[in-house]
């Protein structure tokens, strides 16, 4: 399989105390890739090492083929990398279309060759993440699983080759994680992106993700497809518990 983004033995430190122990994975274009484990295990601090907000003690990230383990997270995203955070990060004074408009116009400005139409771009994401109905609304009036939707639409509006969601159905209710794993497949589908995804949602992340890796204590546990990590004695003991559980 040919990944379109590469982590080798990335290891992190806080004050001797290691957050990442040489970790290794992919992630495949056109695929969702699932980065799951419990509370602690360095998932957002590996995505805090590949989108460039955190230099690791060592190790290396490719995307590509190129390697950007020394590049800032303003080369990173003019190479395709793009995320979403935990918390959400959006322009609250703004509404969900100017939030985009932003994203596009700063991505347009930066010294690149392949400009796009911002309008069209914008109507586009729109639709394709159905938002157009709350698109005149200021987003601090969003319920929070919209705006987590709308903050995943900002992100598409750099044109990314990989986009990292960090916990993306959080404060979503029941109905809006199903219509939210429903619009992600079709993002990847529709734009041949690759996505990875650090969430707490089991269902959500063994009926969507393609493959998935687990780490624990800041090292790999396991990877495999869903199937896979379901009947994985060790991820079960670690994290998901029972495997009818996570069924």
């Amino acid at each position: 399989m040919n990944n379109l983004l590469e982590v080798a033995d990335v290891s992190v430190s806080f004050r001797g105390t290691r957050a990442l122990v040489d970790v290794s994975f992919g992630c495949a274009a056109g695929e969702i890739t699932g980065l799951i484990g419990p509370n602690g295990a360095g998932k957002t601090t590996m995505f805090n090492v590949i989108s460039g907000l955190l230099k690791p003690t060592s190790g290396s990230v490719v995307l590509n083929g190129v390697d950007l383990s020394r590049a800032k997270p303003a080369r990173r995203a003019r190479h395709g990398i793009s995320r979403t955070f935990q918390r959400l990060e959006l322009f609250t004074s703004l509404t969900v279309r100017e939030n985009l408009v932003v994203a596009g116009e700063i991505r347009n400005s930066i010294g690149r060759k392949d400009r796009f139409n911002v309008k069209a771009e914008v109507n586009e994401v729109l639709g394709l993440l159905d938002l157009a109905d709350v698109a005149e609304i200021d987003v601090a009036s969003l319920p929070t699983g919209r705006a987590r939707v709308v903050e995943v639409a900002r992100a598409l509006m750099t044109r990314p080759k990989l986009v990292l969601l960090d916990e993306p159905a959080s404060g979503q209710s029941e109905e809006e994680t199903q219509h939210f794993g429903v619009l992600l497949r079709r993002l990847v589908d529709e734009r041949g992106l690759s996505v990875c995804l650090v969430e707490h949602d089991v269902p959500l992340v063994m009926n969507l993700c393609d493959r998935i890796h687990v780490l624990n204590f800041g090292s790999m546990l396991a990877s495999g497809t869903p199937m896979e990590i379901r009947q994985n004695a060790a991820v079960a003991d670690a994290y998901l518990g029972s495997p009818e559980e996570t069924i």
